[in-house]
């Protein structure tokens, strides 16, 4: 769809526009494999000489409309969906970055991102530096080399709930000569779009607000089509160099814009296949339709939460970017579409980790549960639950306090959960 319409029109009617006597709502393609009348026309799809559909790991055409309309919604000039986040996470790395090479990545993100970075792509020979994103240009500077192939961060940290100056990340990423990679998830292009600040590739988990109803768990990768692979030689070489398992192909030079997408989705998703069921992206798709109504709904209540529990006296401290009082306000309303960041909310109790638990026991309307960004309040104490092998040292050094609750704030009635709030901290 073109990009003169609004993300709230792109979130309805993206990715899909059917012709005369098409089902006006995007069909689900529940199968594995698409008939052709030629050997030839088969050969021609699998030396990517044509395009179309012929095994659904690699593409399928519900997978591919929605994955159009995130591309859109970010503006951007490709996407592939993943089976989950951490699919996409892992792609948007691998995708450049082979055994020897090295990534920097803020160091306030995801703990699963983390134990990624810092674990798993270790055994495949990839190492990453972790950086404070709140650091200076030439001190985070300082954790590239030569051999370094991306920058990675979140747009807002989970849980921390950070805020990344993405055009102070973007100018050290292209400095450096790498591409920015942004996770976005908890923002949504609705309150912002990397790509507007300087950022090359996004990502998303889909399985949070693009979803929005706790229902299927996916990914998303998006290009921007901005960084200039070929501008570094043989630095990025699976993008810009012959492919010898298709022919001696180069993806920037077959491909153009398209070159990272391409090659991620006919190499890496050729042979890791996490790809999500073509139900599950119809399902992912009815959230995105509406996406620009709730992601309002979700900061609005979230406001109003973040404000009430600033002003209670057993609460210790309250982060929140909608708040004035925050360090990351001023940046809010710079980054944000009208300074709104996401739903999630952090917070302290007097009292800690016991008191926390005790809240959290005697909430009602909110759920305890590891999900988060769904339109049904939520919350969790990482201490308790994700983190909870980690000691406070540790929990600290990873930006988590001991007594941080992250509290998800849905789309029901405001009063209702601040009424919730006031019930449950009337017990401790």
């Amino acid at each position: 769809m073109e990009k003169k319409f609004s993300e709230d029109t792109l979130c309805v009617q993206g990715g899909w526009q059917p012709k005369n006597g098409e089902p006006r709502v995007l069909p689900i393609y529940q199968s594995t494999t698409f008939k052709y009348d030629t050997s030839e026309q088969m050969a021609n799809l699998f030396d990517l000489k044509e395009n179309g559909y012929f095994y659904t790991r690699l593409q399928n055409p519900t997978n591919d409309a929605v994955a159009g309309k995130i591309a859109a919604l970010e503006g951007g000039v490709a996407a592939m969906l993943t089976s989950s986040g951490q699919a996409a996470t892992f792609y948007s790395i691998f995708n450049i970055c082979e055994a020897g090479d090295h990534f920097v990545s803020a160091s306030a993100i995801y703990g699963g991102t983390f134990n990624l970075f810092a674990v798993t792509m270790k055994k495949l020979g990839i190492e990453v530096s972790f950086v404070d994103q709140d650091a200076s240009e030439e001190e985070i500077a300082k954790a590239f080399r030569p051999n370094t192939k991306a920058l990675f961060a979140e747009t807002i940290a989970n849980p921390v709930l950070s805020v990344l100056d993405i055009e102070k990340f973007a100018r050290i990423a292209h400095t450096n000569g790498v591409p920015l990679v942004i996770d976005n998830t908890f923002a949504t292009p609705i309150n912002c779009r990397p790509f507007e600040f300087g950022a090359d590739i996004v990502i998303h988990s889909t399985t949070k607000y693009m979803d929005g109803h706790a229902s299927a768990v996916g990914g998303c990768i998006v290009d921007s089509g901005n960084f200039d692979w070929e501008a570094y030689g043989n630095k990025f070489a699976g993008l810009t160099e012959p492919d010898p398992s298709y022919h001696g192909l180069a993806y920037t030079k077959s491909f153009g814009k398209g070159a990272y997408i391409t090659k991620a989705t006919v190499q890496l998703m050729r042979d890791f296949g996490s790809i999500p069921s073509p139900q599950n992206a119809f399902l992912l798709n009815l959230g995105l339709e509406t996406l620009h109504l709730r992601v309002p709904r979700h900061c609005e209540n979230a406001q109003k939460v973040a404000e009430y529990l600033e002003k209670n006296p057993k609460v210790a401290w309250v982060n929140y970017s909608g708040l004035p009082s925050n360090k990351y306000y001023a940046l809010a309303q710079k980054q944000f579409r009208n300074g709104q960041s996401c739903g999630v909310v952090t917070f302290g109790l007097k009292g800690g980790r016991d008191t926390s638990i005790k809240f959290m026991d005697n909430l009602e309307l909110a759920a305890i549960v590891t999900h988060v960004a769904d339109a049904r309040t939520c919350v969790l104490h990482p201490a308790s639950h994700t983190h909870r092998q980690l000691s406070d040292e540790q929990l600290i050094a990873a930006g988590v306090r001991p007594d941080l609750i992250r509290f998800s704030v849905g789309i029901e009635g405001a009063n209702d959960i601040l009424a919730d709030l006031e019930q449950a901290l009337g017990k401790i």
